[in-house]
Parts: structure tokens; sequence; C-alpha cells
């Protein structure tokens, strides 16, 4: 079960490293996410290769994709879609959105308004949309990867609490190294961009089976406690104002299950855990006025978390 998992995620690395380069961590984290239902939020400054990345990992998988360009004018029936009135037969015909796929990149997503930001929740929580007070099941599976610039940076608006949390992780790419950035340098001599030649190397039943399977990896007893211990410290250690929720909770649960499926195991690590505790966890918490006032931040927040918490001993 995990070997063929274990597979499939190489077969989506090896095509993503094809134009993206040397960020194999953040493509299993990514993969992760799809594996638990989850949805992405990659969060970085403009230029590092988000929406490449995005792309990448979306045609690799196979699927309808669609992207959509988030803007001020942006309105949420230019998301979901909408009924138009036909003369011909005097009736309303739903015309989709794009949000109706298989794969939807949402580029830029704190550039929308409000408004439209909150026309993705239902989506992402539901996997369904009302539209005229008809309720309509989006295509499964069903996952939404957005691209967010920081919000210091004019013309965005800040996602609220409620919708990061509708998120299954969120990745900072990070700086590529000198070796990568020198291949992309190289991949560039040409017309067009290369994500345009990738072609998928999974399928849409692929992604359903391997779902089923996460669920069966085995997590003992003192990896759920370390869990347990870890989540119950953002609450009561006094870094927090808000410690996380049992959403989160389960996330990370899950999360570690796919994770270790990724590499191979049938069984969830205190390792496994640790690899994706900080894209989970790190919108799920909120510090103190008190703690930002020293510099900290929520990544450093979180490592004091992972300090504080005895691992099991018996991986160690």
């Amino acid at each position: 079960m995990a070997s063929n998992i274990e597979a499939w995620a190489k077969k989506i690395r090896d095509n993503v490293s094809l134009v993206f380069y040397g960020k194999n961590e953040v493509v299993d984290q990514i993969l992760t996410a799809i594996l638990c239902s989850g949805h992405v939020l990659l969060e970085d400054v403009p230029g590092l290769g988000k929406t490449v990345l995005a792309k990448a990992i979306s045609i690799s998988l196979g699927g309808v994709f669609n992207r959509i360009q988030a803007t001020p004018d942006l309105l949420p029936n230019d998301v979901l879609g909408l009924s138009i009135y036909s003369p011909r037969d005097e009736t309303f015909k739903f015309n989709p959105g794009p949000i109706n796929g298989n794969v939807v990149l949402v580029d830029e997503i704190n550039r929308a308004t409000p408004r439209t930001q909150s026309a993705f929740l239902e989506a992402m929580a539901e996997f369904q949309i009302s539209i005229d007070g008809v309720v309509r099941l989006l295509p499964e599976p069903f996952f939404l990867i957005a691209t967010e610039n920081p919000t210091e940076f004019e013309g965005t608006f800040p996602l609220p609490e409620a919708q990061k949390d509708r998120f299954f992780m969120t990745i900072n790419i990070g700086y590529p190294s000198r070796e990568a950035e020198a291949e992309i340098l190289e991949s560039q001599r040409r017309l067009t961009h290369p994500v345009n030649d990738l072609k998928p190397v999974s399928s849409l039943s692929e992604i359903l089976k391997y779902k089923e399977e996460v669920v069966k990896v085995h997590v003992d007893n003192s990896v759920r406690d370390y869990i347990l211990d870890l989540v119950n410290k953002t609450r009561t250690l006094d870094l927090f104002h808000l410690g996380v929720s049992p959403r989160g909770t389960l996330a990370l649960y899950k999360g570690s299950q796919a994770f270790s499926a990724l590499q191979g195991r049938d069984f969830v690590t205190p390792n496994d855990v640790k690899s994706v505790f900080h894209s989970i966890l790190k919108q799920r918490v909120l510090l103190k006025p008190a703690t930002l006032l020293k510099g900290l931040t929520v990544e450093r927040a979180l490592d004091q978390v992972l300090q504080s918490v005895e691992v099991p001993s018996e991986s160690k």
C-alpha cells in the first residue's frame, strides 16, 4: 500500500522538478494535503515561482484544471458561475464558473475583495456551492491551491482567520539555492515557459484510491499522545493568544499519516509529525501582542512548542 503511494509521489515529484527546481520538500507537503482532501495556501513574496509550482502540480495530477486570477473587481459569480435567461427556451440555464474543476488555482487570492474571498468558503469546506438556492456538488476530487502575496504589499486584502483555517496547509517556498537558480536561468532560454510542455502523470482514480489508503496508516498510541501534547502546549504556553482547535488536531493527525505514506511507510513516526507540524498549524494559532513585541514569529513560537514537548522514547 505505502510503496504504491511512494511510487506515485515520486512520479509527481519528478514531473514537477522538470520545471520547478530544488524544492521536493514543498511538493511533498502539497501532496500530503491532497491525500487528506485538504487545500493549500502558498504564501511568499512575488517572483518565487508560486504560480509555476501550482500549475505544475495541477497538470501532473490530471483531471480538469482551472485558473482564477484574483483582482479587486473579481465578483463571486465570476468564481461560482451564474444562471442566464434564455429567451428562446424561456428558462434559466446555469453556466458553471471556474471553481468547478478538479484542481483549481487561485492566483493572488488576497487581491480579491473580502466578498469574493468568501465565495470560496463553502466550496473549500463542504465541496459544494449554492447558487440560486440550489446546492451543486463539485467534481471529485476537488483541490484548491491558492497563492498569496504578503499583506504589507499594496492592493491586498488580508484573509480572515476563518478562511485561513479552511486551508489544510500554509506553505512558504523560500528562495532557491544557487544551483537551482542556475537551472532556472538555463531553462528559460526559450520563447515559451517549460511548464507548458508538462503532461499528466497521474489519474483521478489514483488520487481517490490513495486517499482511502492513507487513513489506514497506523498511528501508535505514543505518537497519538505526542500529537495531543503538542496541540495542548499551543493552548497553555504563554506565547499564544489562540491555540490550535480540534480541527487543527485532526489535520495534524491526518497529515502525519499522509506524509508517512509518501515516504513508503505504513506507520507514523514522531518525525512525520514534525515534518508537517509548521505548515499545518501556523495559520491556526495567534500570538499574543507581547510575543510579537519580543520579535517572535509564528514559526519560532512553534519551534518552542516542539522543543518543550518530549518525543516518545522509542523514536529518539
